[in-house]
């Protein structure tokens, strides 16, 4: 089964990948995350993806990375908390790129990794997922719980294994604030 991922990190993506793959689903990957600041960490986040997609042989669509578009689709949620209406904007603006990229190459499902993170809230991601999907005919929003079935243990395991950069926060400068690391950029023990 042919299906479009929408991706975050190499952490959030590894045990969904091995998982697709040991269940014959060939998945692509679409890297898109114009929330992610600074640029640095956009580029560190996506050159790790890209690495790992290419050692188990998986496409990356590269998305655009714009970030003042992005800060003008959350204009005025800028104070709202963790999990609130900002991170929901923030999932229906790639989502929605998302939906139409599989319309746009033929694939009839699409997923996140963004369920698998703990900085989520999964019933935002879903209903942003879905409502995406609905905009066309021949989409659908796969909402499996990324996070259960051992998969959150294998993540772990695979960051270990990969010596992946795990971040320390989500990816948006509003998110950064609510960390007391003064640069997450830098890798942690």
């Amino acid at each position: 089964m042919r299906i479009l991922l929408h991706c975050c990190c190499a952490p959030c993506s590894a045990a969904i990948l091995e998982w697709m793959l040991h269940n014959d689903w060939q998945p692509t990957l679409f890297y898109f995350n114009p929330n992610i600041y600074p640029e640095e960490e956009y580029l560190t986040r996506k050159n790790e993806c890209t690495k790992y997609a290419a050692k188990l042989g998986i496409e990356i669509i590269d998305g655009d990375y714009d970030h003042a578009s992005w800060l003008e689709e959350v204009k005025g949620l800028e104070n709202e908390p963790e999990r609130g209406q900002r991170c929901l904007q923030c999932f229906h603006l790639r989502l929605n790129a998302t939906a139409d990229l599989a319309h746009g190459r033929g694939f009839s499902l699409f997923a996140t990794t963004l369920a698998s993170s703990r900085w989520k809230d999964l019933d935002q991601i879903n209903s942003a997922g879905r409502a995406a999907a609905a905009r066309y005919d021949d989409v659908e929003f796969c909402d499996r719980n990324w996070r259960k079935g051992g998969l959150q243990e294998r993540r772990n395991a695979l960051l270990k294994e990969n010596g992946f950069y795990n971040q320390l926060y989500c990816g948006c400068e509003f998110s950064l604030r609510n960390t007391s690391h003064p640069n997450p950029t830098t890798p942690q023990p």
